[in-house]
């Protein structure tokens, strides 16, 4: 297994600068996951804060019943028990659901969030357990209902299930029916190449989604099938059993919502004064609350004292949201900004495992964690990598290419490759043509304008066009080269789909089960070896697998 760095090419960005350790931009953060005294700092708050957060033991029987409708690994049940444990902590990353377990970001991210944990355990010689947060109360169906692969023909192909008629639910209150989901299965099984691994691999995930479950359930089976023997904990944001544990937390953005409002003002007046755009800007009354309606997830904002949606919907007083807070916290739902302090009230978050948009919007959110009597947690980058198939590695060998260059540079090496075919040196030649034409017709321009002012024109668009036949005949010659060598270029395209489709970082396009399909479930495992680094950064990973199939 080779590993090496890549270069991250937005350098300035506050992700990255927070990566690097960049000290300005840690007055944003706190504290930084290379410090191992920061990590003792964290946990020794988080034991002085243990009696202001929700009671763990009925947090852990909540996930235990959620875990419930997963497969079973007795890691998972060994995780729960040590969640219980006077002292316990966790590392939590979380992202929306997939359709077939999504992009092969979210795989890293789980990843990322159990080597974290397992590398905290180890330096704090104390229980910290792996969660991963599934985004469940997110209405934004599209965003959740399709996965990437690569077909049989070569091209990218996105297999969707679409979402029902009617308001835009939650994705996890979202009904699918036994008849989509099957439609989803035949168009994957149609489009993923054959290969040894395929049978097994449309086997378990039609085992998945029998019951015809939510896309975020089918998403949390798919995860704990890959990452149950490790140990990760699923959570659904939106289980009724957490959000009535969530009460409280509830009450507290509803009493003090002007508060949390000014507070996420002050955070992005820090972030603009350090010279950085906001991800996201906040608007101005919003309560960042959602409300499960039977119209749809609907965003609170305050107008005249109470609680209204832009829609007209509902308007709710403050005196109606509280009671709710208490009697139906299942139809409250937090937006991205005020997850985190759930996310802080329910779990004792050692450190939270983030990509670089969420550490861009986490920036903002200091004085939030403080007015609340909290701390923001550790922040993690991500792990991200970019995976060197062997028939790749060949084809970057044949054509003396990096794959530094084939990311960075692969338009201008294919165009400078393809030059050297050119044996005849036909740009040199065609433009000899052009130079002595101009020159021959130049006396002849001249001449007829002698003769009468109004041929000068005639003259010129004759020129023009006689110019433009010659470069129509270069076009065609260059054509007729690259034609030649077509099986050559389709090798350079080959190169530039595997590690950067469609002009994007490969693990934010590819689904997870296109390598699964691939190299089987042995390549999926083998990620567990590759070493963690608390830092994260973008790195090439080769010699996960010998072949393809």
């Amino acid at each position: 297994m080779n590993i090496t760095s890549l270069h991250e090419p937005n350098r300035s960005s506050i992700a990255e600068r927070y990566r690097i350790g960049d000290p300005a931009v840690l007055q944003l953060f706190g504290q930084h996951p290379s410090e191992d005294r920061h990590w003792e700092e964290r946990a020794a708050r988080l034991d002085r804060s243990a009696s202001s957060r929700a009671n763990l033991k009925e947090v852990a029987n909540a996930l235990r019943l959620y875990q419930g409708q997963l497969p079973h690994y007795e890691e998972v049940t060994r995780s729960l028990e040590k969640l219980e444990q006077p002292g316990s902590l966790v590392v939590v990353g979380g992202q929306q659901a997939g359709l077939f377990g999504g992009a092969l970001l979210i795989y890293y991210k789980a990843l990322s969030v159990i080597q974290s944990a397992k590398d905290a355990e180890r330096k704090l010689g104390r229980p910290v357990v792996p969660i991963f947060w599934i985004a469940g109360e997110d209405h934004d169906f599209d965003e959740a209902n399709h996965v990437n692969i690569q077909s049989a023909g070569g091209g990218i192909r996105r297999i969707r299930i679409e979402r029902p008629e009617g308001p835009r639910l939650a994705v996890s209150r979202t009904t699918l029916s036994t008849a989509q989901w099957e439609a989803s299965l035949l168009e994957l099984a149609s489009q993923l190449p054959d290969s040894e691994f395929k049978p097994a691999l449309l086997e378990r995930l039609r085992s998945h989604v029998a019951d015809a479950p939510s896309l975020s359930l089918a998403f949390a089976r798919l995860l704990a099938d890959w990452f149950g023997n490790q140990g990760l904990v699923l959570l659904d944001a939106d289980d009724a059993r957490l959000r009535s544990l969530e009460s409280p937390m509830f009450r507290e953005l509803v009493v003090r919502n002007d508060e949390l409002e000014a507070s996420l003002k002050a955070g992005e007046e820090q972030v603009q004064s350090h010279g950085f755009a906001l991800q996201a800007e906040t608007a101005e009354g919003g309560a960042n609350l959602f409300l499960h309606h039977e119209q749809g997830r609907l965003l609170l904002h305050k107008e005249q004292g109470r609680f209204v949606d832009r829609r007209g919907n509902v308007a709710l007083s403050s005196e109606q949201l509280l009671e709710m807070t208490g009697s139906s916290p299942d139809l409250l739902s937090t937006n991205a900004l005020t997850r985190p302090l759930m996310q802080d009230y329910v779990l004792p978050v050692l450190a939270a495992v983030l990509g670089p948009s969420e550490i861009a919007y986490w920036g903002i959110l200091g004085p939030a964690f403080e007015a609340f009597g909290m701390s923001m947690p550790i922040l993690v980058p991500r792990q991200s990598f970019t995976y060197l198939e062997p028939t790749i590695t060949k084809l970057l060998d044949k054509y003396s290419l990096t794959p530094e260059q084939a990311i960075a540079d692969w338009s201008e090496r294919k165009a400078e490759w393809l030059s050297r075919q050119d044996k005849w040196h036909l740009e040199e030649q065609f433009q000899d043509v052009k130079s002595r034409f101009m020159a021959l017709y130049e006396p002849i321009m001249n001449t007829v304008s002698s003769l009468q002012p109004g041929l000068a024109m005639l003259a010129a668009s004759n020129r023009d066009k006689i110019v433009q036949q010659i470069s129509f005949l270069e076009s065609r010659s260059v054509d007729a080269i690259a034609k030649q060598h077509e099986a050559s270029l389709k090798q350079w395209d080959r190169i530039r789909s595997s590690l950067c489709p469609m002009d994007k970082p490969q693990e934010r396009v590819y689904g997870t089960i296109h390598y699964w399909n691939r190299y089987g479930a042995d390549w999926l495992a083998i990620w567990a070896n590759v070493p963690f680094d608390v830092t994260g950064g973008q790195r090439l990973v080769e010699g996960l697998a010998v072949s393809a199939h």
